[in-house]
């Protein structure tokens, strides 16, 4: 009876604006991410076309680093800014799927296939980042809307965010900035497909955010007219 009792409060607790409010964030936060990997691929498109000055990469090796010229002490500025915008879209995006994994286990009744640990440890434990985040995001869809295909936005948004975090020039680099501007001197195409991975991520990521979105938000509304309509009849019946 008490698991009664507190699964019926769980689904007193789910708001329908909430989950849409996180889901305008994240998705909003996405697509800044990816105009700012955006402007980042311009800089690059702007060394690589300015090329090596005659002193040679800023990181001249033996610890020996020049002075850097305008252009690129502004691709400093602008990665920097890129990664703080990437920062607030990893939080943003987080408390969303954390969200809607906890509504979809209300919703459907059943536990979901993975813990809640895993939306964040999921991200960074190797091996299983390579499926672990996709793996919650199709679950919650799922366990929400189960008479529905998943969404293919979800599958492009992850096949190409794989390809931008372990391309190696992409969102999980072990280069520094300025080993990333030698790299645009001296060939910038794999930059530059790093670059489009992630953003064509983060546009695909927002689509996929707003069709598990929707699907929740339309599951909660139904579920909430049907205990509105349990309620009128308990009163008529009263």
């Amino acid at each position: 009876m008490n698991e009664d009792m507190g699964e019926e409060a769980a689904r007193g607790r789910l708001d329908a604006r909430s989950v849409r409010t996180a889901g305008w964030l994240a998705g909003g936060a996405l697509l800044a991410a990816g105009a700012a990997w955006a402007v980042r691929a311009v800089w690059e498109i702007r060394l690589a076309v300015a090329g090596e000055p005659a002193s040679g990469p800023p990181d001249q090796g033996d610890g020996v680093h020049r002075p850097l010229n305008g252009l690129e002490d502004s691709y400093h500025v602008v990665t920097s800014l890129g990664g703080a915008v990437a920062l607030v879209c990893a939080l943003l995006f987080l408390a969303w799927l954390r969200r809607v994994r906890d509504n979809a286990r209300v919703l459907s009744g059943r536990a979901p296939k993975y813990a809640g640990i895993w939306v964040y440890l999921g991200w960074i434990v190797p091996v299983v980042n390579l499926w672990f985040p996709r793996g919650i995001v199709a679950d919650a869809f799922r366990a929400t809307a189960p008479e529905r295909k998943l969404p293919v936005s979800v599958n492009v948004w992850w096949v190409l965010l794989l390809i931008g975090m372990f391309g190696g020039v992409g969102l999980v680099s072990h280069d520094s900035t300025d080993e990333i501007i030698a790299r645009a001197y001296a060939q910038v195409w794999p930059l530059l497909v790093a670059d489009a991975a992630v953003v064509g991520a983060a546009v695909a990521g927002a689509f996929a955010v707003r069709a598990v979105t929707a699907a929740q938000v339309e599951r909660i509304r139904r579920e909430q007219g049907r205990g509105v309509d349990k309620e009128s009849a308990g009163v008529v019946g009263g």
